[in-house]
């Protein structure tokens, strides 16, 4: 039984401007990498949205272990974007069933509240499987989330932008004020509040 693990962690909703930062700590063994790199697991951001979730289902079955955590938008507000996304990160990482021996991170951010061994990456989501698995995973239950929220939050296209301050959103924004789960400290900068 192999029982290398790789395990990885990556965010996503970093830069939206709705809605809370979510984590995603994927845990797999080496086999289940070279499993998972055949289905064609790669960094979410070039998989169509269908896509990802046929592969969230593969790679849920194949993790040895995985956690989502988040942080909301008044987090966000209160703490900044860097410290509520190491709090998400940590979030997925204590849903974790052990404390793993070794982090790979996406991005050249260290997460400084994580006193264990870890590596950080650029561009991690695309030279690590478990990173990629984790992209995905995050961005398929972010996405989620974004879908159900469409319909309390209906006049922002919250599903269609996803939270992130597209032109049309910003100018929606404008005609219909600002909600309790858009980013107050994002919006200043762009002038909207």
């Amino acid at each position: 039984m192999n029982k290398v693990f790789e395990v990885g962690i990556d965010e996503v909703g970093r830069g939206a401007i709705f809605g809370p930062v979510f984590a995603a700590a994927v845990v797999l063994t080496e086999k289940n990498i070279s499993i998972l790199k055949q289905y064609g697991v790669k960094d979410s951001k070039k998989l169509t949205p269908k896509k990802r979730k046929l592969l969230l289902a593969k790679i849920l079955l194949l993790s040895s272990d995985y956690g989502i955590g988040q942080s909301s938008a008044r987090e966000i507000d209160k703490l900044g974007i860097r410290v509520a996304t190491e709090i998400s990160m940590i979030r997925a990482l204590k849903k974790l069933k052990e404390k793993p021996s070794e982090l790979i991170i996406d991005g050249p951010l260290s997460l400084r509240p994580w006193n264990g061994i870890q590596k950080n990456i650029v561009s991690g989501d695309s030279k690590f499987i478990s990173i990629a698995s984790a992209s995905i995973v995050a961005k398929v239950s972010r996405d989620n989330l974004m879908e159900r929220l469409e319909k309390k939050y209906s006049g922002y296209l919250i599903f269609k932008n996803k939270g992130y301050g597209t032109r049309e959103h910003l100018s929606l924004i404008k005609k219909n004020g600002i909600t309790k789960l858009h980013r107050r400290s994002f919006l200043k900068k762009s002038n909207l509040i």
